[in-house]
């Protein structure tokens, strides 16, 4: 089976790659430089001419700040290109994989975890046009499952985990907000859970909107003292803060726990918890070094 990745230099298609070497499916690994996914006609050719059956859509802008400033291009990438994938494996009849986000309920007061048929109420131009990237999934009717996740972490580019390791070695004292709950995503667990759907066919019969994340609940303050407990980095003095003394141009979601329920239950996937999974990223990028 012909297998698309978009978006195979992020974060979540770096992990594709390496959870894929385990498959006998060819998959297709391409990022901007191989196709432009807003691009209709090109995604179609790339669709059609490589009979490809499955599309795993990790391509999306997610710069939540600058996509304020970015509206036309956060719509493209994250609406319009959704669009183009849906149509194009509509005509093969296949099947898109589409990767979502908690901001859809970014203007949700919840204090239980999010359910997938719970209204969508998104704040921001990201979280917006993510939502406008679901909306037209469901509107061209193609087969899909649509996996929203959350605080997406990994070894590779630009990520929380990351940055917060730079910054507890390098600086004596850090606020990091407290007031902001939701639940840590090791990209790589994310990979693994898309790959047993997909290399098990499981995904048949079974269209529909589904919550990926890892176990458990933390606050970006709780998620900052573990990574710097867990790398050593003991001589920084991490406190909390509220959000508002760390002004942004997006209300980001104060409570956007994920139920995983559905997800679980559906394919037989077993989420490891968010500490564990934390450990073993961090193990990876000591390997780097």
């Amino acid at each position: 089976m012909n297998i698309l990745v978009t978006g195979a230099n992020g974060q979540l298609g770096n992990e594709i790659r390496i959870v894929s070497r385990k498959s006998t499916d060819r998959y297709l690994f391409t990022d901007v430089a191989e196709l432009d996914i807003t691009n209709a006609a090109a995604v179609e050719q790339m669709v059609l001419e490589n009979q490809v059956q499955v599309i795993i859509n990790c391509a999306a802008y997610t710069n939540v700040d600058q996509a304020e400033d970015n509206r036309e291009l956060a719509e493209r990438l994250n609406a319009t290109a959704v669009r183009n994938l849906a149509l194009a494996i509509q005509k093969n009849n296949g099947v898109l994989i589409h990767v979502s986000t908690d901001y859809v309920f970014g203007g949700t007061k919840n204090n239980t975890p999010c359910k997938e048929d719970e209204p969508a109420n998104p704040t921001g131009v990201y979280g917006i046009t993510k939502w406008q990237g679901e909306q037209a999934i469901g509107k061209v009717g193609c087969r899909h499952l649509i996996i929203r996740t959350a605080w997406l972490y990994s070894e590779f580019g630009k990520n929380f985990v990351k940055t917060m390791l730079s910054l507890t070695a390098t600086k004596p004292t850090l606020q990091v907000v407290f007031d902001q709950v939701g639940t840590p995503t090791y990209a790589y667990d994310l990979a693994e859970a898309i790959f047993h759907i997909v290399e098990n066919r499981l995904y048949e019969d079974h269209d529909g909107i589904y919550h990926y994340s890892n176990e458990g609940v933390c606050s970006w303050f709780d998620f900052t003292k573990m990574i710097a407990e867990y790398a050593g980095h003991t001589a920084c003095d991490i406190q909390p803060c509220h959000s508002d003394e760390f002004p942004s141009k997006v209300v980001r979601p104060s409570y956007s726990v994920l139920d995983k329920t559905k997800i679980k239950t559906t394919f037989g996937i077993r989420i490891p918890y968010w500490t564990d999974s934390l450990k073993r990223c961090l193990a990876e990028l000591t390997n780097q070094i």
